[in-house]
């Protein structure tokens, strides 16, 4: 019985050892993805902040002529985009972000909200407890073309513009460093202008300013690109926290196992160890009989 008990417990640790070896090999492809969008978020950065900031600082002083994404209606719908991954395997992750989607739509007194999923998490955690999901799509991946995030950008600005919904939000995963990611919720359509011309440094002075090509021209070529690369980086960002948090639950995971190793190789020695002191008295005992019956 000891026997098959060592057997059994050499058996867990080689189970245990090859999961460890999966953990870790999760870990650095999660690593390698993570500095792969890190890369891409670092190149594309300061062009999504000049665009904020042109924006905001233009807007105010722009004559009153009608866009569809500065359209600020009675809102009737709320649309809230609810990014997660496809996959788990990345702790709390998707959760967080789900549960965080779950307290906004909660507030009193809100109208209704309409579900646009990115990511089949979301997906099948919204669709299966009865919320109004009006369009899914799965997750972008790390080396996806700028045209297949543009054109979720579009989908979600025809979503707006169609009426289907009044108002945008986003729910994301937002990377502060490695170790850090945190739920985030922002507004995304109509695209808002308050506080604009604020870059950090106090507010700008009112200037008067002369476009070239006219306004409503300009704002048709701007807007759109504008709201392009908002969704662009929080794509992004939401990728770069998923592996993050990825490669966090797998560090952890691979400590775990390594230390459960331990504990199984402390265990296998000490039956090990019976088994020998087992076999030793019985040999003993095997001994002293023989004399005995010498004697």
């Amino acid at each position: 019985m000891a026997v098959q008990s060592l057997r059994a417990i050499r058996r867990k640790i080689r189970a245990v050892r090859n999961l460890q070896k999966i953990m870790t090999a999760m870990k650095m492809v999660a690593a390698a993805r993570l500095r792969r969008v890190q890369d891409r978020v670092t190149a594309g950065k300061p062009y999504t902040e000049k665009m904020r900031w042109l924006v905001e600082t233009l807007a105010p002083h722009l004559p009153a002529i009608e866009h569809p994404l500065l359209q600020v209606r009675p809102v009737q719908r709320r649309g809230l985009v609810v990014v997660t991954g496809d996959k788990g395997l990345c702790g709390a992750y998707n959760n967080n972000i789900i549960r965080t989607a779950q307290v906004f739509m909660s507030q009193d007194g809100a109208a209704p909200f309409v579900l646009y999923c990115i990511g089949r998490k979301g997906y099948d955690f919204f669709a299966r407890r009865g919320y109004q999901v009006a369009r899914y799509r799965p997750q972008l991946s790390v080396t996806a073309p700028f045209a297949q995030f543009k054109a979720v950008a579009e989908d979600i600005v025809q979503w707006f513009v169609s009426g289907e919904v009044d108002e945008v939000h986003i729910a994301y995963g937002e990377f502060v460093n490695a170790l850090v990611q945190r739920p985030k919720i922002v507004p995304l359509l109509p695209i808002k202008t308050d506080g604009a011309g604020d870059t950090g440094q106090g507010k700008q002075e009112a200037r008067e300013y002369i476009f070239e090509p006219p306004a409503p021209e300009l704002l048709a070529l701007l807007l759109p690109r504008y709201v392009e690369h908002q969704v662009y980086h929080i794509l992004l960002e939401s990728l770069a926290s998923e592996n993050a948090a990825r490669m966090n639950a797998m560090s952890q995971a691979a400590d775990n196992a390594e230390e459960l190793i331990k504990q199984l190789t402390l265990q296998a020695n000490k039956v090990r160890q019976w088994n020998i002191t087992k076999e030793l008295l019985e040999i003993t005992t095997a001994v002293e009989a023989m004399r005995r019956a010498r004697d």
